[in-house]
């Protein structure tokens, strides 16, 4: 138990000082964009006194370690800031767009993991036969596919010509859980390249779990096969794949951009996409903020997850 408070402490210690380092980054590459909301708002044929007093009036003007200092005070308290063009606080064009990128992602890892899962498993069973090759080239094929070029595809084939499904969510409104087809050709897009990466991780996994002494030992004391792959070999093989999943909802939420905007999807990359349009350093340093944070904790949940399953690995603190 020592130990593992130790590991913990140090993981915390690192996911606090990556939190650090996410708030510093964010705000040095946000100071670094040309332009800013007062040039944005300035309009087409800007006066030069006009954007100078729209700088003051947003404080554009004060140096930038007053703003840092006040926006790192800020986020101690919940307050991501206040948006620099419409004037509505952060935390509503937060609250606006996680809804419909949560749902997404949550659709997405609930079919991801049973999927993946089975393939990897399935795969590791029939190692070097007819299924583990089919299972390898079709994951391989289907990885190699840009996510907006396999959304197009599957929009053409499917809404367009087969007229099956909706192509985008333009007339449904923000209510996505109410119109589900709305849902299924984004989902696809974001299910491919993950289910790939870890079913091809997970067959690494058991086909290595199975071929441990423990699991000849296993065998030789007559336990059946079925629980040596699912009680024994399958823990063990979930270790790295947990890492890889936390990355994988990391990515969701993160880069889930190119499907809203192909699917014209309300959601939190909607949001950033129209922030960066107008300079609105607030809300893109609330987003990344938001993005910072969920990658920082499904890391050290992944680390904690990988951990359980297979306390011996060493797993970097």
């Amino acid at each position: 138990m020592t130990g593992l408070r130790q590991w913990l402490l140090r993981r915390l210690l690192l996911g606090s000082g990556q939190l650090v380092a996410v708030v510093l980054l964010v705000f040095a590459l946000t100071e670094a964009l040309p332009g800013d909301a007062a040039v944005a708002l300035a309009g087409d044929q800007p006066d030069p006194q006009r954007i100078a007093a729209l700088r003051t009036a947003m404080h554009l003007d004060r140096p930038a370690y007053e703003r840092l200092a006040d926006w790192a005070a800020g986020l101690l308290h919940g307050d991501f800031g206040t948006s620099l063009v419409s004037g509505r606080p952060v935390s509503s064009y937060l609250a606006d767009g996680f809804g419909p990128t949560v749902l997404l992602a949550a659709l997405t890892v609930v079919l991801l993991v049973p999927v993946a899962g089975g393939l990897g498993v399935l795969a590791a069973r029939h190692e070097g036969r007819f299924t583990d090759r089919l299972i390898s080239a079709v994951t391989l094929a289907v990885y190699a596919v840009p996510e907006f070029a396999l959304g197009i595809l599957l929009v053409t084939v499917f809404a367009l010509r087969l007229g099956w499904l909706p192509p985008t969510a333009v007339g449904y409104g923000a209510d996505l859980p109410a119109h589900p087809a709305v849902l299924v050709l984004p989902v696809l897009v974001l299910l491919s390249r993950p289910v790939c990466s870890l079913a091809r991780l997970v067959r690494a996994g058991m086909i290595d779990a199975l071929a441990a002494p423990y699991a000849a030992q296993a065998r030789r004391y007559g336990i059946p096969g079925a629980r040596i792959r699912y009680a024994h070999a399958l823990p063990n093989a979930l270790a790295p794949a947990a890492q890889q999943l936390a990355r994988t909802v990391d990515w969701l939420l993160c880069g889930v951009i190119v499907v809203e905007a192909l699917f014209v999807i309300p959601g939190l990359g909607t949001v950033l996409m129209n922030a960066v349009a107008e300079r609105d350093v607030p809300v893109i340093q609330g987003l990344a903020i938001v993005f910072g944070l969920t990658a920082v904790v499904l890391n050290l949940g992944a680390d904690v997850v990988a951990h359980r399953f297979a306390p011996r690995a060493q797993v970097a603190a």
